[in-house]
């Protein structure tokens, strides 16, 4: 049978790297347990009061979701103090990216984003017949300066990354404020703060105070990290509401389900687990960081819970032989890098005894 065309777009794509499945790590290297410590999942699970919302929540899916997710809206308005009308809700942050391109990208337009970011916004860029202009980062930070000489006549959307992924890494607020303040108002800025809650530098942008000044602006934030509900898949933008009208025109109706709708309002209501995994992931982030210095192993220092290494000696694929599983990544200059999710302090010694028998194993 003749092969059926895809649109020249899609052949352009590479599929998201999902990497082996624990189960498939164990049966390859005779393994009977792995840590799991590649994809920023929160080591510490959720809010006991996610689990109940759920249990309650059982009772009623013979129906369809609110399409509206009216509840979690009204919890989202009252918590940031925004009104309604400025909130999409969506499944997982990710869909808001694929909405934004699905409704404004036409054929020819471009988006500028870092070179080595989330791979999700050239993903969906290309789908819509867009063009992705990549800028190389600056020692693991956005180059906003670089970034904005390719602004152009076609330029329609700027993505960032704050903090980045995979490097961990933030832009410092006053020169993303001046970038923000000089960007054309016909061009819209993502701002993807998936990691916020994890930022511990005060030298972070307050990005929300910027909103209605900013018709522009687009804040992305998501429940799949800190409050620990990746298997729902619920994430949130803040934006104008006009850009929101848009938005819903291309969304699916029923897009966010009527479990992970309940659980995310549970979750956002007990901001006393939030702090106090954030504290944990701190306490986790200084001694991961130290131990990395102690053993002259380079990282970008990281204001999220997980760190991206970078070496001249190959350990990723090793950590995995042991049962740690990290997400490799490739970094010019390097034999070597990858991207470790930060775990409890058994899984996070685990992780720097290993690197540290297979760095003296290279001396020797």
């Amino acid at each position: 049978m003749a092969r059926i065309q895809t649109k020249s777009a899609v052949e352009k794509i590479v599929s998201y790297p999902l990497g082996s499945s624990p189960e498939e790590i164990k049966e390859k290297f005779n393994l009977m347990a792995v840590r799991k410590m590649s994809d920023n999942e929160n080591v510490y699970g959720c809010s006991p009061e996610v689990k109940n919302s759920i249990s309650k929540a059982m009772n009623s899916l013979c129906f369809y979701p609110d399409g509206t997710v009216s509840l979690l809206k009204r919890k989202l308005a009252g918590f940031y103090n925004i009104n309604q009308d400025k909130f999409l809700v969506s499944n997982g942050s990710e869909e808001i990216i694929r909405l934004l391109t699905r409704a404004y990208i036409s054929i020819g337009d471009e988006a500028i984003m870092a070179q080595m970011t989330f791979p999700r916004y050239e993903t969906n860029v290309l789908i819509e017949g867009g063009s992705a202009i990549t800028v190389p980062l600056q020692n693991g930070t956005h180059n906003l300066n670089a970034m904005y000489a390719q602004v152009s006549k076609k330029t329609k959307m700027i993505f960032i990354c704050n903090p980045n992924n995979p490097t961990g890494t933030i832009v410092g607020k006053t020169e993303l404020l001046q970038f923000i303040e000089k960007v054309p108002s016909n061009i819209l800025i993502i701002l993807d703060e998936a990691y916020y809650e994890y930022v511990q530098s005060a030298d972070y942008l307050d990005s929300i105070s910027l909103l209605e000044k900013k018709p522009n602006l687009i804040i992305l934030r998501t429940f799949s990290k800190i409050y620990g509900l990746a298997g729902l898949r619920v994430g949130y933008g803040i934006m104008d509401s006009e850009i929101v009208n848009e938005l819903h025109k291309v969304k699916d109706v029923f897009n966010v389900n009527h479990l992970a709708q309940a659980a995310a309002a549970a979750a956002l209501h007990d901001q006393g687990f939030i702090m106090e995994c954030a504290e944990k992931n701190a306490k986790e982030m200084k001694f991961v960081s130290q131990k990395l210095n102690d053993l002259q192993v380079r990282f970008f220092p990281s204001q999220t819970n997980f760190v991206y290494i970078f070496s001249q000696y190959p350990i990723a694929e090793n950590l995995i032989a042991n049962g740690l599983v990290v997400r490799p990544m490739k970094l010019e200059g390097y034999l070597d890098a990858f991207r470790m999710t930060l775990g409890t302090r058994e899984d996070n010694e685990a992780a720097m005894d290993v690197i540290n028998k297979l760095l003296n194993e290279k001396a020797v």
